[in-house]
């Protein structure tokens, strides 16, 4: 944040309980990231309280601090109001409006960071370029995100997710992106959104503070998002299989780091490289590649820019520990993503066994059961040699391995038993995929694998 805002303004946007004058220069909502003169909202979450850190933060050289709650603190400094989470998104707002940078939403059900990652390699082609870092992408993480944002910057790619209706819209109303991008809709959420037609709705809501005219992009191989109309957008359609979309990929060829292909647009042909594998990265590549393009970068550079993608965090990350090729890919899991998961696994050459190791997937209420039986049916019609679980609902994946003639699937009740399992019996030459929910923290049993086999 390098525009100073208005304090009057501040207070009428939050609804203050009062009015003061002056100049922001700063927000945050973090006590050991004070800087004199700056505003610090006191955010209220489940293990922690900002309220109790507002003495502090107008020590430290805060000059302004916004409240829920009433304290014994200078009555000329803190503003009170109903909500500091909304307070927080309605000065993001206003921020966004004195800003120039074009901005770039990015939501979906699956592959949005890995989109908004591609993304920002492309404009960065063309654009000073900033991105959500981490998993920013919630009511507090945009806003944030946001006020990161300097004038300075020329572009911005903002992820935005969700766990039920109405929050996208709020964040799309914060950001007000000039373009927006939904990767998919599967089924992640479906526990609180109760459909797939409810997760279109909620995805959809992008559009809130989506410019008229602006780019909405879309995957056009998805049966729910091919039917989206709305005149007051351009509806760019990207995809593999849908001849009709603007944007496609053809020839696609990946090998066990790479994924190569050719793009069509405009009638015509443009060579790219991503480094990571799969053609679920390659629709992901597509949106990135028309986001770019529709903001003014070359066609031909924001193929190549491409190739500057590096996946973040443990999606798809591969590391060779003594012989044995682990992969990575527990950052977050859903169907869709196990489809995409156990598909590339297959097409990686192996010299050892393709290995399975899976946990839990969340949050998907009534069709829990069936859908990590059809990860396990899926893993045997693939031709995958093992198959270990953990988590009470992967019980239903190992059945559903045995069903489909996967001779070596086995149930772990502990990730301590899994870990050492591996540890015995993985050997040079295996590939070992790991894949669950965030929430099931399968990186524990990959830790333990890496200290062990590195002794």
């Amino acid at each position: 944040m390098d525009i100073k805002l208005s304090l009057s303004a501040i207070c009428e946007v939050v609804c203050a309980d009062k009015k003061l004058f002056g100049d922001v220069n700063y927000i945050t909502t973090d006590s050991r990231d004070i800087r004199p003169g700056c505003l610090f909202v006191a955010l209220r979450g489940e293990n922690f309280d900002g309220h109790n850190f507002i003495g502090n933060a107008l020590l430290q050289g805060a000059q302004y601090a916004i409240a829920e709650v009433k304290g014994d603190y200078p009555k000329d400094r803190v503003l009170y109001v109903g909500s500091t989470e909304k307070a927080l998104r309605r000065i993001a707002a206003l921020y966004r409006a004195q800003l120039t940078t074009k901005i770039v939403a990015v939501t979906g059900s699956v592959g949005k960071t890995s989109t908004r990652d591609m993304t920002a390699a492309v404009l960065s082609a063309g654009y000073k370029t900033i991105k959500t870092e981490g998993n920013l992408n919630n009511q507090i993480g945009v806003p944030k995100t946001v006020l990161g944002i300097e004038s300075t910057h020329q572009a911005a790619v903002v992820e935005m997710g969700m766990s039920g209706f109405g929050e996208i819209e709020e964040l799309s109303l914060c950001a007000r992106p000039d373009a927006a991008i939904i990767t998919n809709i599967g089924v992640s959420h479906i526990l609180k959104l109760g459909s797939r037609e409810g997760i279109f709705r909620a995805k959809t809501e992008i559009t809130a503070g989506l410019k008229a005219g602006a780019p909405l992009i879309l995957n056009g191989d998805d049966d729910l998002l091919i039917t989206y109309r709305n005149s007051r957008f351009n509806i760019v359609y990207f995809g593999i299989d849908n001849p009709a979309c603007e944007v496609r990929a053809q020839d696609i060829i990946s090998n066990d780091h790479t994924t190569s292909f050719t793009i069509i647009y405009n009638s015509r042909s443009i060579p790219a490289v991503i480094p990571t594998m799969g053609r679920h990265n390659v629709l992901n590549a597509l949106a990135g590649f028309t986001a770019g393009v529709l903001l003014g970068v070359e066609p031909e550079s924001a193929a190549k820019a491409l190739a500057e993608f590096a996946p973040t965090g443990m999606r798809q990350k591969i590391v060779d520990c003594g012989g044995i090729t682990i992969v990575e890919d527990c950052y977050n899991a859903s169907p869709d993503s196990f489809v995409a998961a156990l598909n590339t696994l297959k097409d990686r050459s192996c010299t050892g066994r393709r290995i399975l190791v899976a946990a839990d997937m969340l949050e998907l209420g009534a069709i829990s059961s069936k859908a990590h039986y059809n990860v396990g049916i899926l893993a045997g019609k693939l031709g995958i040699d093992a198959v270990y679980a953990y988590g009470e609902m992967s019980k239903h994946t190992i059945i559903g391995a045995e069903d489909s003639g996967v001779c070596d699937a086995k149930y772990f009740d502990s990730k301590r038993k899994l870990a050492s399992y591996l540890i015995a019996n993985a050997n040079k030459g295996d590939i070992l995929w790991f894949k669950a929910s965030r929430g099931m923290k399968l990186e524990d049993v990959i830790q333990t694998v890496y200290e062990e086999r590195r002794k």
